[in-house]
């Protein structure tokens, strides 16, 4: 990486301090709210489970209504306006169901990354209520892999059926270890802090030198909360 570039990602690192470090253990500072961009969605400093995270939410009245659309992932999000393209990406995350979620809300809440000047960017994402839905067909729906906005998960889906989306061991109303390991076209989603991958992406849809911000991923119906969000470039 040139040291102009790495020199003004670690400024920013610093600004939000208590949310992102770069190359090491987030910092103790107070966490920084407006060190983020907003995409449709409001951001507070909060507590959740009586420890400090950051509160994300959308409006009720952003939800899809698939009476008279077809759902799909969007650009909800809180983003760090980064240069990121191969690393590491961590972070801890819970959500829960708005008091007014939609029946198809499942807590979405994940990573988007490689945000770049045209809003284009890739994400993995949860599901944690399906993790222990009843049907085996919603369970292997629990982690999603997407690229905004060509590749969304219905057009995924179809096309591709189980290839980007799988089942994992999580839920709503706890806080989720996601650790992401971006190279090239592969990412390998890590949670809980297992040492093995529970996902495993191997063609992005997105070029490999795709570069840009990371942050904070929702969509109908979820009340998120994140913590501890670190970002290691590989170079």
């Amino acid at each position: 990486m040139r040291t102009g570039r790495r020199t003004a990602l670690i400024a920013g690192a610093i600004a939000v301090a208590g949310i992102l470090a770069l190359g090491g253990a987030p910092v103790s500072a107070q966490d920084q709210v407006g060190d983020f961009r907003l995409s449709g969605v409001a951001l507070q400093q909060s507590t959740y489970q009586g420890d400090p995270a950051l509160k994300l939410t959308m409006p009720s009245s952003a939800y899809q209504d698939p009476a008279r659309e077809k759902l799909a992932d969007r650009n909800f999000m809180a983003w760090l306006p980064l240069d990121f393209s191969d690393g590491t990406i961590e972070v801890e995350v819970a959500s829960d169901l708005a008091a007014d979620a939609p029946d198809y809300a499942r807590g979405f809440i994940g990573l988007a990354y490689r945000i770049d000047a045209q809003g284009r960017f890739e994400n993995i994402y949860l599901r944690p209520t399906n993790s222990s839905a009843p049907d085996q067909v919603r369970r292997n729906h629990t982690v999603q892999y997407a690229a905004y906005p060509d590749f969304r998960f219905d057009m995924l889906r179809s096309q591709f059926p189980e290839k980007y989306e799988t089942y994992a061991d999580i839920a709503a109303g706890r806080w989720i270890h996601m650790r992401l390991v971006v190279e090239g076209s592969q990412a390998q989603l890590f949670l809980d802090r297992s040492p093995n991958p529970a996902f495993i992406v191997n063609d992005m849809k997105l070029s490999p030198g795709q570069r840009g911000g990371v942050g904070i991923w929702l969509e109908s119906g979820t009340v998120a909360h994140f913590r501890n969000l670190r970002v290691i470039p590989k170079d």
